[in-house]
This record gives C-alpha cells, sequence and structure tokens, in this order.
C-alpha cells in the first residue's frame, strides 16, 4: 500500500509567529491517526492569515506534495484578517458547500455562536479542502460530522482509499450491486 500525503495547515498570526504553540495542527493529526488505518503522511505548515499565503500552501500541497484532503484549520470567523475560506473558493474548482452547513449545524448544538463561522470546503483537481474552526474541541466535533463522507468523496475523485478504524469512524461507501 502507498502512502497518501494529507494536508494540515494552520491559519494563524500568533501559532505562526511563535508566540504560542499550535494546538489545533496537532488536534487534527491526533484525530485523522485515529481515525485512519491507511498508511499516511502528514504534509504540515503552520502560515499567518494572509490570503496570498493560504493560496500558496493550498496550492502547494495539492498541486506540488500530491494530498488528496487538505484540512485547514483557523481563519473562518468574521474579523478581518479571516480570509480562509477566501482563500479557498479562490483555489478550488468546484465548492462543497454541504460541508461547512453540516459544520455550523453540529457546533450550533454546542454553541449560538457557531452561525459566526465560515467554515467550507472545495475540490481542486482530484483533491479535497476542507476549512475547520480553530478551537480543538470544535475541530473533533466538526471532524467527527463531515469525516464519514471524505473517504468516498476522494474515492468518487479517483483518489487513494482511505481505509479507516470502524470503531472509531464509520465511513459511508456505497455497496457495490
Amino acid at each position: 500500500m502507498s502512502q497518501i500525503n494529507i494536508g494540515i495547515i494552520t491559519v494563524s498570526d500568533r501559532a505562526s509567529a511563535g508566540i504560542y504553540e499550535d494546538k489545533s495542527g496537532k488536534a487534527i493529526r491526533d484525530t485523522l491517526e485515529a481515525y485512519l488505518h491507511s498508511n499516511w503522511n502528514a504534509v504540515y505548515t503552520v502560515i499567518p492569515d494572509e490570503q496570498d499565503g493560504i493560496e500558496a500552501a493550498i496550492i502547494d500541497m495539492v498541486d506540488h506534495k500530491t494530498c488528496c484532503l487538505v484540512i485547514t484549520t483557523g481563519g473562518t470567523g468574521p474579523a478581518l484578517r479571516d480570509v480562509t475560506p477566501e482563500a479557498t473558493e479562490a483555489v478550488c474548482d468546484r465548492m462543497m458547500p454541504g460541508f461547512g452547513e453540516l459544520m455550523r449545524a453540529t457546533s450550533l448544538k454546542y454553541v449560538p455562536t457557531a452561525i459566526l463561522s465560515r467554515q467550507t470546503a472545495g475540490l481542486r483537481g482530484t483533491s479535497l479542502i476542507v476549512n475547520l474552526p480553530g478551537k480543538p474541541k470544535s475541530i473533533r466535533e466538526c471532524l467527527d460530522a463531515v469525516f464519514p463522507a471524505i473517504p468516498y468523496c476522494i474515492d468518487l475523485m479517483g483518489g487513494p482509499f482511505l481505509e479507516c478504524n470502524e470503531q472509531v469512524i464509520k465511513p459511508f461507501r456505497p455497496q457495490k450491486k
């Protein structure tokens, strides 16, 4: 089985400057380690809240580092420097609004401010890009909600087969007839 590359991008001015530890990127990695049985490699970076830099990081991970999945964290709120959704839309061929809708609906069960979140997802070539919020607890809640659809989405785009630990997360794949 060949190794699968999955990109993790933390978008944070303070974490990228070393002011504080990037707990969000670690939360994504830990969650994926729990979810996946597949042999995978985390392609990881921490960058500031700058649209050009976010776009460049996504393009690099998809086009050059062959990530079938890129998960971003941070930059999805209403603050002026929160531009991750705009960067994602700028580099995607098609958008997948259902991901953001489900993440917001899930987060609303926990906090009324979930309506302020602008998470989204999109497709670039044969890769899926998913924007997550910046709080580690919210990251797990959102991934628990949307991840069951991610392996099948990647299958449909001709990407690698993501084998999951079904004791932790059960992906949806239609039964073959």
